[in-house]
Protein backbone atom coordinates (compact mmCIF):
# COMPACT_ATOMS: atom_id res chain seq x y z
CA UNK A 1 0.00 0.00 0.00
CA UNK A 2 1.43 3.38 -1.03
CA UNK A 3 0.66 6.93 0.02
CA UNK A 4 -1.45 7.30 -3.12
CA UNK A 5 -3.70 4.47 -1.87
CA UNK A 6 -4.24 6.02 1.58
CA UNK A 7 -7.50 7.44 2.85
CA UNK A 8 -7.89 11.01 1.40
CA UNK A 9 -9.24 12.13 4.78
CA UNK A 10 -5.94 11.25 6.45
CA UNK A 11 -3.97 13.03 3.75
CA UNK A 12 -6.14 16.14 4.19
CA UNK A 13 -5.59 16.08 7.97
CA UNK A 14 -1.85 15.63 7.45
CA UNK A 15 -1.66 18.59 5.08
CA UNK A 16 -3.80 20.74 7.38
CA UNK A 17 -1.73 19.85 10.43
CA UNK A 18 1.55 20.62 8.69
CA UNK A 19 0.06 23.84 7.37
CA UNK A 20 -0.87 24.96 10.89
CA UNK A 21 2.52 24.10 12.37
CA UNK A 22 4.50 25.76 9.59
CA UNK A 23 2.28 28.85 9.31
CA UNK A 24 3.72 30.45 12.45
CA UNK A 25 7.33 30.33 11.34
CA UNK A 26 6.47 31.06 7.71
CA UNK A 27 4.46 34.16 8.58
CA UNK A 28 7.38 35.61 10.52
CA UNK A 29 9.89 34.67 7.85
CA UNK A 30 7.77 36.11 5.04
CA UNK A 31 7.07 39.39 6.88
CA UNK A 32 8.33 42.27 4.75
CA UNK A 33 9.18 40.01 1.81
CA UNK A 34 7.68 39.88 -1.67
CA UNK A 35 6.10 36.49 -1.03
CA UNK A 36 3.06 36.27 1.23
CA UNK A 37 1.62 33.36 3.17
CA UNK A 38 -1.60 33.31 1.07
CA UNK A 39 0.42 32.99 -2.15
CA UNK A 40 2.39 30.06 -0.73
CA UNK A 41 -0.57 28.19 0.75
CA UNK A 42 -2.79 28.61 -2.31
CA UNK A 43 0.07 27.22 -4.42
CA UNK A 44 0.49 24.29 -2.03
CA UNK A 45 -3.25 23.65 -2.08
CA UNK A 46 -3.26 23.70 -5.87
CA UNK A 47 -0.34 21.25 -5.98
CA UNK A 48 -1.90 18.87 -3.43
CA UNK A 49 -5.29 18.77 -5.18
CA UNK A 50 -3.62 18.32 -8.57
CA UNK A 51 -1.83 15.15 -7.43
CA UNK A 52 -3.61 11.76 -7.56
CA UNK A 53 -4.19 11.70 -3.80
CA UNK A 54 -7.94 11.18 -3.95
CA UNK A 55 -8.70 14.60 -2.46
CA UNK A 56 -12.27 15.75 -3.24
CA UNK A 57 -13.09 18.15 -6.06
CA UNK A 58 -14.14 21.63 -4.90
CA UNK A 59 -16.07 23.44 -7.61
CA UNK A 60 -19.06 25.52 -6.45
CA UNK A 61 -19.95 26.41 -10.03
CA UNK A 62 -21.13 22.85 -10.61
CA UNK A 63 -21.90 21.52 -7.13
CA UNK A 64 -24.49 23.14 -4.86
CA UNK A 65 -23.09 21.37 -1.79
CA UNK A 66 -19.69 22.97 -2.39
CA UNK A 67 -21.41 26.35 -2.63
CA UNK A 68 -23.22 25.86 0.68
CA UNK A 69 -20.03 24.64 2.39
CA UNK A 70 -18.04 27.61 1.11
CA UNK A 71 -20.74 30.01 2.27
CA UNK A 72 -20.67 28.67 5.84
CA UNK A 73 -16.88 28.41 6.12
CA UNK A 74 -16.17 31.85 4.65
CA UNK A 75 -18.99 33.33 6.75
CA UNK A 76 -17.22 32.21 9.93
CA UNK A 77 -13.76 33.37 8.91
CA UNK A 78 -15.11 36.79 7.91
CA UNK A 79 -16.80 37.06 11.33
CA UNK A 80 -13.51 36.20 13.05
CA UNK A 81 -11.59 38.69 10.90
CA UNK A 82 -14.08 41.49 11.56
CA UNK A 83 -13.91 40.77 15.29
CA UNK A 84 -10.11 40.93 15.30
CA UNK A 85 -10.07 44.10 13.22
CA UNK A 86 -12.61 45.82 15.46
CA UNK A 87 -10.76 44.95 18.67
CA UNK A 88 -7.50 46.27 17.19
CA UNK A 89 -8.89 49.76 16.51
CA UNK A 90 -8.08 52.12 19.37
CA UNK A 91 -8.92 55.46 17.75
CA UNK A 92 -12.00 57.02 19.42
CA UNK A 93 -15.08 56.88 17.24
CA UNK A 94 -16.15 60.30 15.96
CA UNK A 95 -16.94 61.89 12.63
CA UNK A 96 -13.69 63.90 12.72
CA UNK A 97 -11.44 61.00 13.79
CA UNK A 98 -12.86 58.72 11.11
CA UNK A 99 -13.50 61.30 8.39
CA UNK A 100 -11.05 59.67 5.98
CA UNK A 101 -13.13 56.45 6.05
CA UNK A 102 -16.58 57.67 5.02
CA UNK A 103 -15.65 58.57 1.42
CA UNK A 104 -14.26 55.05 0.89
CA UNK A 105 -17.67 53.66 1.85
CA UNK A 106 -20.06 56.10 0.18
CA UNK A 107 -17.99 56.95 -2.92
CA UNK A 108 -15.32 54.33 -3.69
CA UNK A 109 -17.48 51.28 -3.00
CA UNK A 110 -20.55 52.28 -5.08
CA UNK A 111 -18.28 53.40 -7.93
CA UNK A 112 -16.52 50.04 -7.86
CA UNK A 113 -19.80 48.10 -7.85
CA UNK A 114 -21.21 50.13 -10.74
CA UNK A 115 -18.04 49.86 -12.83
CA UNK A 116 -17.65 46.09 -12.32
CA UNK A 117 -21.36 45.48 -12.93
CA UNK A 118 -21.20 47.45 -16.18
CA UNK A 119 -18.14 45.49 -17.28
CA UNK A 120 -19.92 42.25 -16.43
CA UNK A 121 -23.02 43.27 -18.39
CA UNK A 122 -21.26 44.86 -21.39
CA UNK A 123 -18.01 42.93 -21.58
CA UNK A 124 -19.01 39.48 -20.31
CA UNK A 125 -22.60 39.40 -21.52
CA UNK A 126 -24.04 38.73 -18.07
CA UNK A 127 -27.69 39.25 -17.26
CA UNK A 128 -28.29 42.41 -15.15
CA UNK A 129 -28.84 40.43 -11.94
CA UNK A 130 -25.66 38.39 -12.43
CA UNK A 131 -23.70 41.55 -13.29
CA UNK A 132 -24.88 43.25 -10.08
CA UNK A 133 -23.91 40.16 -8.06
CA UNK A 134 -20.45 40.24 -9.66
CA UNK A 135 -20.04 43.89 -8.69
CA UNK A 136 -21.26 43.28 -5.13
CA UNK A 137 -18.98 40.27 -4.65
CA UNK A 138 -15.85 42.01 -5.93
CA UNK A 139 -16.38 45.42 -4.31
CA UNK A 140 -15.41 44.85 -0.63
CA UNK A 141 -11.85 45.08 0.64
CA UNK A 142 -11.32 41.72 2.32
CA UNK A 143 -10.66 41.74 6.09
CA UNK A 144 -9.19 38.23 5.93
CA UNK A 145 -6.40 38.60 3.36
CA UNK A 146 -5.77 42.27 4.23
CA UNK A 147 -4.25 41.27 7.58
CA UNK A 148 -0.73 42.33 6.60
CA UNK A 149 -1.77 45.93 5.84
CA UNK A 150 -4.08 46.46 8.81
CA UNK A 151 -3.32 47.96 12.20
CA UNK A 152 -1.50 45.68 14.60
CA UNK A 153 -2.91 44.12 17.79
CA UNK A 154 -3.96 46.38 20.70
CA UNK A 155 -0.89 48.18 21.99
CA UNK A 156 1.10 47.52 18.83
CA UNK A 157 2.84 50.53 17.25
CA UNK A 158 1.49 49.81 13.75
CA UNK A 159 -0.95 52.73 13.82
CA UNK A 160 -0.28 54.58 10.56
CA UNK A 161 -3.30 56.31 9.01
CA UNK A 162 -3.00 54.10 5.92
CA UNK A 163 -3.35 50.98 8.06
CA UNK A 164 -6.23 52.55 9.96
CA UNK A 165 -8.07 53.40 6.73
CA UNK A 166 -7.68 49.91 5.28
CA UNK A 167 -8.72 48.25 8.54
CA UNK A 168 -11.90 50.25 9.07
CA UNK A 169 -12.84 50.12 5.39
CA UNK A 170 -12.49 46.32 5.39
CA UNK A 171 -14.52 46.16 8.60
CA UNK A 172 -17.44 48.24 7.38
CA UNK A 173 -17.68 47.55 3.67
CA UNK A 174 -18.03 43.80 4.18
CA UNK A 175 -21.40 44.55 5.71
CA UNK A 176 -22.28 47.33 3.29
CA UNK A 177 -21.79 45.09 0.25
CA UNK A 178 -24.83 43.12 1.33
CA UNK A 179 -27.46 45.62 0.09
CA UNK A 180 -26.16 45.14 -3.45
CA UNK A 181 -26.11 41.37 -3.02
CA UNK A 182 -29.78 41.57 -2.05
CA UNK A 183 -30.38 43.89 -5.01
CA UNK A 184 -28.96 41.23 -7.31
CA UNK A 185 -31.14 38.55 -5.68
CA UNK A 186 -34.23 40.75 -6.00
CA UNK A 187 -33.41 41.53 -9.63
CA UNK A 188 -33.45 37.87 -10.69
CA UNK A 189 -36.33 37.51 -13.13
CA UNK A 190 -37.15 41.23 -13.10
CA UNK A 191 -37.28 43.06 -16.44
CA UNK A 192 -37.96 46.62 -15.28
CA UNK A 193 -37.70 48.91 -12.28
CA UNK A 194 -40.73 49.03 -10.02
CA UNK A 195 -41.96 49.00 -6.44
CA UNK A 196 -39.47 46.22 -5.69
CA UNK A 197 -36.62 48.74 -5.93
CA UNK A 198 -38.31 51.00 -3.36
CA UNK A 199 -38.79 48.01 -1.08
CA UNK A 200 -35.14 47.06 -1.57
CA UNK A 201 -33.95 50.55 -0.60
CA UNK A 202 -36.21 50.77 2.44
CA UNK A 203 -35.47 47.31 3.82
CA UNK A 204 -32.09 46.18 2.50
CA UNK A 205 -30.34 49.55 2.56
CA UNK A 206 -31.93 51.51 5.40
CA UNK A 207 -33.43 49.01 7.85
CA UNK A 208 -30.81 46.27 7.66
CA UNK A 209 -27.95 48.76 8.00
CA UNK A 210 -29.49 50.61 10.95
CA UNK A 211 -30.43 47.34 12.64
CA UNK A 212 -26.92 45.94 12.21
CA UNK A 213 -25.28 49.04 13.68
CA UNK A 214 -27.76 49.27 16.56
CA UNK A 215 -27.55 45.59 17.53
CA UNK A 216 -23.74 45.69 17.33
CA UNK A 217 -23.56 48.79 19.53
CA UNK A 218 -25.96 47.39 22.14
CA UNK A 219 -24.29 43.99 22.39
CA UNK A 220 -20.82 45.58 22.35
CA UNK A 221 -21.83 47.78 25.27
CA UNK A 222 -23.39 44.84 27.10
CA UNK A 223 -20.31 42.68 26.54
CA UNK A 224 -18.00 45.43 27.79
CA UNK A 225 -20.16 45.89 30.89
CA UNK A 226 -20.11 42.17 31.59
CA UNK A 227 -16.32 42.01 31.33
CA UNK A 228 -15.25 45.25 32.99
CA UNK A 229 -17.97 45.60 35.62
CA UNK A 230 -19.50 42.26 36.58
CA UNK A 231 -16.55 39.96 35.90
CA UNK A 232 -14.03 42.37 37.44
CA UNK A 233 -16.08 42.46 40.64
CA UNK A 234 -16.23 38.67 40.73
CA UNK A 235 -12.45 38.33 40.27
CA UNK A 236 -11.67 40.89 42.95
CA UNK A 237 -10.56 43.85 40.85
CA UNK A 238 -10.24 46.86 43.17
CA UNK A 239 -9.26 49.44 40.55
CA UNK A 240 -5.72 49.95 41.85
CA UNK A 241 -4.04 46.56 41.69
CA UNK A 242 -3.21 44.49 38.64
CA UNK A 243 -6.16 43.45 36.52
CA UNK A 244 -7.23 39.87 37.13
CA UNK A 245 -8.69 37.79 34.37
CA UNK A 246 -9.75 34.19 34.01
CA UNK A 247 -8.80 32.01 31.08
CA UNK A 248 -12.17 32.64 29.42
CA UNK A 249 -11.44 36.05 27.87
CA UNK A 250 -11.45 34.84 24.30
CA UNK A 251 -14.55 32.71 24.79
CA UNK A 252 -16.49 35.67 26.16
CA UNK A 253 -15.44 37.95 23.30
CA UNK A 254 -16.07 35.40 20.57
CA UNK A 255 -19.38 34.42 22.16
CA UNK A 256 -20.44 38.05 22.40
CA UNK A 257 -19.63 38.77 18.76
CA UNK A 258 -21.30 35.59 17.51
CA UNK A 259 -24.32 36.68 19.56
CA UNK A 260 -24.19 40.07 17.83
CA UNK A 261 -24.11 38.37 14.44
CA UNK A 262 -26.98 36.02 15.20
CA UNK A 263 -29.13 38.69 16.87
CA UNK A 264 -28.64 41.12 13.98
CA UNK A 265 -29.55 38.49 11.42
CA UNK A 266 -32.65 37.47 13.42
CA UNK A 267 -34.00 41.04 13.22
CA UNK A 268 -33.00 41.16 9.54
CA UNK A 269 -29.98 43.38 10.11
CA UNK A 270 -26.49 42.94 8.71
CA UNK A 271 -24.59 40.55 10.95
CA UNK A 272 -21.14 41.44 9.61
CA UNK A 273 -21.80 45.09 10.40
CA UNK A 274 -22.99 44.16 13.90
CA UNK A 275 -19.83 42.14 14.60
CA UNK A 276 -17.49 44.96 13.61
CA UNK A 277 -19.49 47.67 15.39
CA UNK A 278 -19.74 45.45 18.47
CA UNK A 279 -15.99 44.83 18.54
CA UNK A 280 -15.17 48.54 18.10
CA UNK A 281 -17.72 49.50 20.78
CA UNK A 282 -16.29 47.01 23.28
CA UNK A 283 -12.76 48.25 22.56
CA UNK A 284 -13.73 51.83 23.41
CA UNK A 285 -14.37 50.70 26.99
CA UNK A 286 -11.22 50.49 29.16
CA UNK A 287 -9.03 51.14 26.13
CA UNK A 288 -5.80 50.57 28.03
CA UNK A 289 -6.82 47.21 29.46
CA UNK A 290 -4.66 44.23 28.54
CA UNK A 291 -7.92 42.28 28.21
CA UNK A 292 -8.25 43.56 24.64
CA UNK A 293 -4.81 42.30 23.68
CA UNK A 294 -5.53 38.87 25.17
CA UNK A 295 -8.91 38.56 23.46
CA UNK A 296 -7.47 39.79 20.16
CA UNK A 297 -4.80 37.09 20.35
CA UNK A 298 -7.48 34.44 20.93
CA UNK A 299 -9.55 35.62 17.94
CA UNK A 300 -6.41 35.86 15.81
CA UNK A 301 -5.52 32.23 16.53
CA UNK A 302 -8.98 31.04 15.50
CA UNK A 303 -8.81 33.11 12.32
CA UNK A 304 -5.41 31.66 11.40
CA UNK A 305 -6.64 28.09 11.89
CA UNK A 306 -9.59 28.59 9.55
CA UNK A 307 -7.49 30.66 7.12
CA UNK A 308 -5.05 27.82 6.54
CA UNK A 309 -7.93 25.51 5.63
CA UNK A 310 -9.57 28.11 3.39
CA UNK A 311 -6.35 28.90 1.50
CA UNK A 312 -5.74 25.21 0.86
CA UNK A 313 -9.38 24.88 -0.24
CA UNK A 314 -9.06 27.84 -2.60
CA UNK A 315 -6.01 26.21 -4.14
CA UNK A 316 -8.13 23.07 -4.43
CA UNK A 317 -10.86 25.06 -6.20
CA UNK A 318 -8.33 26.26 -8.76
CA UNK A 319 -7.12 22.69 -9.29
CA UNK A 320 -10.70 21.37 -9.53
CA UNK A 321 -11.58 23.41 -12.58
CA UNK A 322 -13.25 26.57 -11.25
CA UNK A 323 -11.23 28.51 -13.85
CA UNK A 324 -12.17 26.25 -16.78
CA UNK A 325 -14.65 28.83 -18.06
CA UNK A 326 -12.11 31.67 -17.83
CA UNK A 327 -11.74 33.80 -20.96
CA UNK A 328 -9.59 36.80 -21.78
CA UNK A 329 -12.49 39.25 -21.18
CA UNK A 330 -13.01 37.74 -17.71
CA UNK A 331 -9.30 38.06 -16.90
CA UNK A 332 -9.34 41.62 -18.25
CA UNK A 333 -12.28 42.44 -15.96
CA UNK A 334 -10.34 41.17 -12.95
CA UNK A 335 -7.21 43.13 -13.88
CA UNK A 336 -9.29 46.24 -14.57
CA UNK A 337 -10.77 45.99 -11.08
CA UNK A 338 -7.40 45.63 -9.36
CA UNK A 339 -5.30 48.01 -11.44
CA UNK A 340 -7.78 50.65 -12.63
CA UNK A 341 -11.26 50.66 -11.09
CA UNK A 342 -10.41 50.32 -7.40
CA UNK A 343 -7.36 52.65 -7.52
CA UNK A 344 -9.29 55.36 -9.42
CA UNK A 345 -12.37 55.05 -7.18
CA UNK A 346 -10.15 55.17 -4.10
CA UNK A 347 -8.28 58.25 -5.26
CA UNK A 348 -11.53 60.04 -6.05
CA UNK A 349 -12.89 59.15 -2.62
CA UNK A 350 -9.70 60.20 -0.80
CA UNK A 351 -9.18 63.42 -2.76
CA UNK A 352 -10.04 65.58 0.27
CA UNK A 353 -8.21 63.37 2.79
CA UNK A 354 -5.28 64.77 4.82
CA UNK A 355 -2.97 61.96 3.75
CA UNK A 356 -0.12 62.82 1.36
CA UNK A 357 -0.67 61.68 -2.21
CA UNK A 358 1.40 58.49 -1.87
CA UNK A 359 -0.62 57.54 1.21
CA UNK A 360 -3.86 58.07 -0.70
CA UNK A 361 -2.52 56.02 -3.60
CA UNK A 362 -1.56 53.20 -1.25
CA UNK A 363 -5.02 53.11 0.33
CA UNK A 364 -6.62 53.22 -3.12
CA UNK A 365 -4.42 50.48 -4.56
CA UNK A 366 -4.49 48.02 -1.66
CA UNK A 367 -8.13 47.07 -2.07
CA UNK A 368 -7.41 43.39 -1.51
CA UNK A 369 -10.04 40.89 -2.67
CA UNK A 370 -10.46 37.55 -0.95
CA UNK A 371 -12.72 35.38 1.18
CA UNK A 372 -15.50 37.95 1.44
CA UNK A 373 -15.95 37.79 -2.33
CA UNK A 374 -16.33 34.01 -2.16
CA UNK A 375 -18.91 34.39 0.61
CA UNK A 376 -21.08 36.91 -1.25
CA UNK A 377 -21.03 34.92 -4.46
CA UNK A 378 -21.84 31.67 -2.62
CA UNK A 379 -24.63 33.43 -0.71
CA UNK A 380 -26.12 34.76 -3.92
CA UNK A 381 -25.89 31.34 -5.57
CA UNK A 382 -27.61 29.67 -2.62
CA UNK A 383 -30.48 32.17 -2.44
CA UNK A 384 -31.50 32.72 -6.07
CA UNK A 385 -31.31 31.10 -9.47
CA UNK A 386 -28.53 33.03 -11.17
CA UNK A 387 -27.43 32.15 -14.67
CA UNK A 388 -23.83 32.03 -15.89
CA UNK A 389 -22.53 30.69 -12.57
CA UNK A 390 -19.45 29.31 -14.27
CA UNK A 391 -18.63 32.79 -15.58
CA UNK A 392 -19.21 34.38 -12.17
CA UNK A 393 -17.06 31.85 -10.30
CA UNK A 394 -14.27 31.96 -12.88
CA UNK A 395 -14.14 35.77 -12.84
CA UNK A 396 -14.29 36.10 -9.05
CA UNK A 397 -11.77 33.28 -8.47
CA UNK A 398 -9.33 34.77 -10.97
CA UNK A 399 -9.74 38.22 -9.40
CA UNK A 400 -8.95 36.77 -5.96
CA UNK A 401 -5.94 34.90 -7.34
CA UNK A 402 -4.67 38.01 -9.12
CA UNK A 403 -5.20 40.08 -5.96
CA UNK A 404 -3.35 37.53 -3.81
CA UNK A 405 -0.37 37.68 -6.17
CA UNK A 406 -0.32 41.39 -7.04
CA UNK A 407 -1.13 42.73 -3.60
CA UNK A 408 0.87 39.99 -1.88
CA UNK A 409 3.99 41.03 -3.75
CA UNK A 410 3.49 44.80 -3.53
CA UNK A 411 1.86 45.39 -0.13
CA UNK A 412 5.00 44.95 2.01
CA UNK A 413 6.99 47.29 -0.23
CA UNK A 414 4.24 49.91 -0.31
CA UNK A 415 3.73 49.87 3.46
CA UNK A 416 7.47 50.17 4.06
CA UNK A 417 7.62 53.23 1.80
CA UNK A 418 4.60 54.83 3.43
CA UNK A 419 5.82 54.28 6.98
CA UNK A 420 9.38 55.27 6.11
CA UNK A 421 8.11 58.74 5.25
CA UNK A 422 6.91 59.10 8.82
CA UNK A 423 3.73 58.14 10.64
CA UNK A 424 0.97 60.52 9.65
CA UNK A 425 -0.89 60.66 12.96
CA UNK A 426 -4.39 62.12 12.92
CA UNK A 427 -4.85 64.82 15.56
CA UNK A 428 -7.72 62.83 17.04
CA UNK A 429 -5.42 59.88 17.58
CA UNK A 430 -3.40 61.49 20.37
CA UNK A 431 -5.93 60.49 23.00
CA UNK A 432 -6.19 57.00 21.56
CA UNK A 433 -2.46 56.45 21.65
CA UNK A 434 -2.23 57.85 25.16
CA UNK A 435 -5.02 55.56 26.31
CA UNK A 436 -2.91 52.54 25.39
CA UNK A 437 -0.24 53.45 27.92
CA UNK A 438 -0.21 52.00 31.43
CA UNK A 439 -1.87 54.10 34.13
CA UNK A 440 1.33 55.68 35.49
CA UNK A 441 2.47 56.61 31.99
CA UNK A 442 -0.93 58.14 31.23
CA UNK A 443 -0.75 60.22 34.41
CA UNK A 444 2.73 61.40 33.42
CA UNK A 445 1.48 62.32 29.96
CA UNK A 446 -1.40 64.24 31.50
CA UNK A 447 0.93 66.17 33.84
CA UNK A 448 3.23 67.01 30.92
CA UNK A 449 0.27 68.10 28.80
CA UNK A 450 -1.06 70.41 31.56
CA UNK A 451 2.44 71.74 32.19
Amino acid sequence: MTVLDSDPRLIALLLFGLGLVLSVGLERWLAGKYLSLPILYVALGYAAFSLPLGLPSINPAGDMLDGVTLEYVTEFIVIASLAGAGIAIDRPVSWANWRQIWPLLVIAMPLTIIAVALLGWWGLGLAPASAILLGAALAPTDPVLARSVQVGPPGNEERHDVRFSLTVEAGLNDGLAFPFTYLAIAAVGMTALGTWTVEWFAIDVIWRTVAGVLVGWLIGRAGAWYVFERQMDETGEDGDGPQKYSTSEGLIVLGTLLTAYGAAELVHGYGFLAVFVGAVTARQRENASRYHRISHHFIDQIEKIVLVAVLFAFGGMLASGVLDALTWPMAATAFALILVIRPMAGLIAESQCDLPFFGKLTVAFLGIRGMGSIYYLAYGQNNAQFGELDVLWATVSFAILASIIIHGISSAWLMQLVEREGAHIHRGQDSAMASLAPRKEREKLEVERKG
